[in-house]
C-alpha cells in the first residue's frame, strides 16, 4: 500500500479524463473525477483477469452504468495498457475506439455496451446469474466477482428497482456495485427530485449496503473487502464522493462539487481547466501524460496480474485433465456449440396454436440443450415458457441447479439480464411476454441488437385475437416497430434483428431452429394466442416445406404462371390458403400464397429468388394484423394490403375477425376488388 502513489495514480486519472472532455470539447468530466479513487483501487488490487488474455472465461467482469462517464474508463485503461494515448486525444471523434458511451470492446476492457441509464448494472446482474448457473454445473470453477458502477440517475431509473428485487431476492453475493453518490445530476441537484432512502431501499431488497467516503482509499478497500467475503447477498457500496473532484478556479480556490462541472468542458465551467491540471500534478503543455511513477506502477500491476491468472490457470489444467468431459463441455458452451437437435421429430399437435407449438419445442430443448436460461415476467402459463419449466426448475437462492428465471413482472429488467447473462457467455437466455408489452422491453431489445447478442425474444399473444382483454393487450402497432430493427444494419453490417412470426405449428419448430442457429444477433419469435389451421403440405413433409422459412419467406401454395400472389405471415396464412382455395373455385384464377416468416431475411435472398416468391411485376395481395407498413414493402407499388390502422376492441376473438375483415369471406372480396380496379379480367 502506497497511499502516495495510489492518490497520484487517481489524480492521473483525473488529468487524463478532463483533457478528453477538453479537446473533445464535448463529455462528462465531473462523475469521472469523483469515480477516479474508485476504479483505481478497484482494478489494481481487487478485479481478476490476465491482461494478456482479456478474453479468459474467468476473469472478473465490470460492468458500467454510467456510460456517460466513458472518460473515467478509457483513463483507466490508458495506465492499464487497453488504450494509446493517441485514442485518448480521439476521444468522441470518427473511427475512434473512445466514443463517448462506451461499446463493448472485451480486448480493451469493456464488458458491455453503456449509456442508457439503468440497463448496465442490470446487465451486470445477468451475468452475476449465468456465473452462478455455471458454477452450480462446474464444480463452482466460475467463482469470479462482477462489479458495477452506478450513479445517481442509474439508481432512479425505474429498471434498478427490477435488477435490485432480483439480484437480493437471489442472493447474487458474487455481484458487488459502487454507487457514485455525488449528489449532482446533469441538470440539477439531486435533493430536488428525490429524498429516498438509498441504502433503506437496497437492505429491503436483501443486499448488503456499505456506506463511505468514496475518495477514502482505506475506507474503499475496507468495503471491496467486506464484499468479497460476503456469502449470501449481493453488496451495495455507496461512495459518497465529490463532482469534480480536484477543480479550482483561475485563482486557485476549489470549486468542487458543482452542477455544472457534471456535462461540459471545465473550460465552460467556473473552473479553470490549467489550473485544475496543475492541482493534479499535471503538464497543462502535456495533458494526456502518463506521471512516471504511475506508469512504473502499473507494470508492476499488469505483471502481477498476468502471474497470478497464470497461476489460476494451471490450477484449472488440473482440473481440466481429471475432467475432461467436463472440460470440454466447458468450451462447446462459450463456443456457443449445440447439440445434434432433430426438430423434425418434436411432436406438435394439429392445427394448434404457434405458441403451444412453442411449448412443445420448449420441453424438447430443456431435455437436449442444458446451457439454457429461460425467463417469463410472470406469464410462464400463458406464454407457454412453462413447456420448458415443467422440465426443469426454477433459479433460487443458493441453488441454481434449474434453468428457470421467475422474473416476476418486469419485463425491461428482464431483458436486460439476459443481454448481461448473453455477455457473460456460456449460457443461451430466453425471455418471454405479451408481444404488446415488447414496448416495456424496447430499451433493450435495441441494445441486444446493437451489442450483437443472440438473445432469443418470445412473444406470444401477437394480434388482436387477444379478445376480450381490449386494446390496452392487443398488439396493432408491434410489429412494425419490431421489424424496423430488421432493416437496421448493426457495426458488423449484418441485419440487426431477426423476427419471425410463424404460419403454423411446424412453422414454429422451424423457427425455434433458427433462433437457436443464429448466433450473431437477437432473434424475437411472434406467436398466437389462437389455434391456427396447419398448411398443406407440399412436398415430402410438411417440415421440410417448412425448412424454407429460413430463406425468410416460401410458397406455402404453388400454381404455374400465377394470376395473383397472396402474401402474410403468422396465423393470416391460414386465411389466405382458405381464401385461394374459394376463389379458385368460383372465380377461376390462379394464385400462389406465401408465408414470408422475416421479411429481413427474405431480402437478404438473391433478386432471382425474391421473385420466384413474389413477382415483381405481379399482382400482390398482402394480409397482416398488424398495420399495413408491415407488408407494403413487399406488396410494392402495384400491391394492395389489407390491416389494421385503429386500436382493437373488447369482444370475442371470433367477433373480432368478423367485425375487422378477417375472415375468408372479406379476404376473398378484398381480393376481388383489388384486381377490379387494376382492370383484371375476372371471369364468374
Amino acid at each position: 500500500m502506497n497511499r502516495k502513489i495510489d492518490q497520484l495514480a487517481a489524480d492521473n486519472i483525473r488529468a487524463l479524463a478532463i483533457s478528453m472532455v477538453e479537446k473533445a470539447k464535448s463529455g462528462h468530466p465531473g462523475g469521472a473525477m469523483g469515480g477516479a479513487d474508485f476504479m483505481h483501487i478497484l482494478y489494481t488490487e481487487y478485479l481478476k483477469y490476465d491482461p494478456s488474455d482479456m478474453h479468459w472465461i474467468f476473469r472478473d467482469r465490470f460492468f458500467m452504468d454510467a456510460g456517460h462517464l466513458s472518460a473515467l474508463m478509457y483513463a483507466q485503461y490508458h495506465l492499464l495498457g487497453n488504450f494509446e494515448k493517441s485514442d485518448l486525444e480521439n476521444f468522441r471523434q470518427w473511427g475512434s475506439v473512445t466514443p463517448g458511451h462506451p461499446e463493448i470492446d472485451v480486448k480493451r476492457g469493456i464488458e458491455n455496451t453503456s449509456g442508457p441509464l439503468g440497463q448496465g448494472h442490470a446487465m451486470g446482474v445477468g451475468a452475476a446469474i449465468a456465473a452462478k448457473f455455471l458454477s452450480a454445473r462446474f464444480d463452482n470453477l466460475f467463482d469470479h466477482k462482477i462489479y458495477g458502477f452506478i450513479t445517481d440517475g442509474g439508481v432512479q431509473e425505474e429498471i434498478s428497482q427490477g435488477a435490485g428485487r432480483i439480484a437480493g431476492h437471489l442472493g447474487l453475493n458474487n455481484f458487488i456495485m459502487f454507487y457514485d453518490s455525488n449528489d449532482v445530476q446533469l441538470s440539477s441537484m439531486t435533493d430536488e427530485v428525490t429524498n429516498e432512502d438509498t441504502a433503506m431501499k437496497y437492505e429491503s431488497w436483501g443486499w448488503k449496503v456499505i456506506t463511505i467516503n468514496g475518495h477514502n482509499h482505506d475506507e474503499i478497500r475496507s468495503a471491496l473487502n467486506a464484499a468479497n467475503a460476503e456469502t449470501e447477498k449481493p453488496t451495495l457500496i455507496i461512495g459518497r464522493t465529490i463532482m469534480g473532484k480536484g477543480c479550482v478556479t483561475a485563482d486557485g480556490t476549489m470549486y468542487e462539487g458543482q452542477c455544472e462541472l457534471h456535462g461540459k468542458p471545465i473550460s465552460g465551467t467556473k473552473a479553470n481547466f490549467e489550473k485544475t491540471l496543475l492541482n493534479l500534478g499535471a503538464n497543462p503543455e502535456d495533458s494526456f501524460a502518463v506521471y512516471k511513477d504511475v506508469a512504473d506502477f502499473y507494470k508492476n500491476v499488469l505483471a502481477d496480474k498476468t502471474a497470478k491468472a497464470a497461476e489460476r490457470k494451471a490450477k484449472f489444467s488440473v482440473w481440466e485433465n481429471n475432467n475432461p468431459e467436463l472440460a470440454q463441455k466447458i468450451k462447446s458452451f462459450f463456443k456457443g456449440d449445440l447439440p445434434n437437435l432433430d426438430f423434425g421429430s418434436i411432436a406438435q399437435k394439429p392445427n394448434a396454436a404457434t405458441r403451444d407449438a412453442s411449448a412443445a419445442v420448449l420441453g424438447y430443448l430443456a431435455e437436449n440443450v442444458e446451457n439454457m436460461i429461460v425467463s417469463s415476467a410472470d406469464l410462464s402459463n400463458s406464454d407457454k415458457t412453462d413447456g420448458f419449466l415443467k422440465k426443469s426448475s426454477v433459479l433460487k437462492r443458493d441453488d441454481f441447479s434449474g434453468g428457470f428465471l421467475q422474473a416476476g413482472v418486469a419485463e425491461l429488467t428482464m431483458a436486460a439480464i439476459a443481454n448481461g447473462i448473453a455477455l457473460h457467455g456460456g449460457v443461451i437466455p430466453v425471455v418471454a411476454t405479451f408481444f404488446v408489452f415488447s414496448d416495456y422491453m424496447k430499451p433493450a431489445i435495441r441494445l441486444s441488437a446493437i451489442q450483437e447478442l443472440p438473445v432469443k425474444y418470445v412473444w406470444t399473444h401477437d394480434s388482436f385475437r387477444v379478445g376480450e382483454d381490449g386494446p390496452t393487450h392487443q398488439p396493432i402497432e408491434q410489429e412494425a416497430q419490431i421489424r424496423l430493427l430488421e432493416k437496421i444494419k448493426n457495426h458488423s453490417g449484418e441485419q440487426s434483428f431477426v423476427a419471425l412470426r410463424p404460419a403454423d405449428a411446424i412453422e414454429t419448430s422451424v423457427a425455434w431452429k433458427m433462433a437457436l442457429e443464429n448466433k450473431k444477433t437477437p432473434t424475437g419469435l411472434i406467436l398466437s394466442r389462437q389455434d391456427i389451421a396447419d398448411l398443406p403440405v407440399n412436398g415430402n413433409s410438411r417440415f421440410e416445406d417448412a425448412l424454407q422459412s429460413e430463406k425468410g419467406g416460401y410458397l406455402v401454395k404453388s400454381v404455374s404462371n400465377p394470376d395473383i400472389t397472396l402474401i402474410a405471415n403468422g396465423s393470416e396464412v391460414a386465411t389466405l390458403i382458405e381464401a385461394a382455395e374459394e376463389l379458385e373455385q368460383v372465380v377461376k384464377i390462379k394464385i400462389n400464397v406465401a408465408s414470408i416468416i422475416s421479411e429481413g431475411l427474405f431480402r437478404l435472398q438473391s433478386k432471382q429468388y425474391q421473385e420466384s416468391v413474389i413477382p415483381k411485376d405481379g399482382f400482390v395481395f398482402g394480409l397482416t394484423a398488424g398495420l399495413p407498413v408491415n407488408l407494403e414493402n413487399l406488396a410494392g407499388r402495384k400491391g394492395k394490403v389489407f390491416g389494421l390502422e385503429h386500436f382493437g376492441y373488447s369482444a370475442p376473438a371470433s367477433i373480432l375477425d368478423q367485425k375487422f375483415g378477417f375472415t375468408c369471406k372479406n379476404a376473398c372480396e378484398q381480393i376481388i376488388k383489388y384486381l377490379e380496379e387494376n382492370n383484371f379480367n375476372i371471369a364468374k
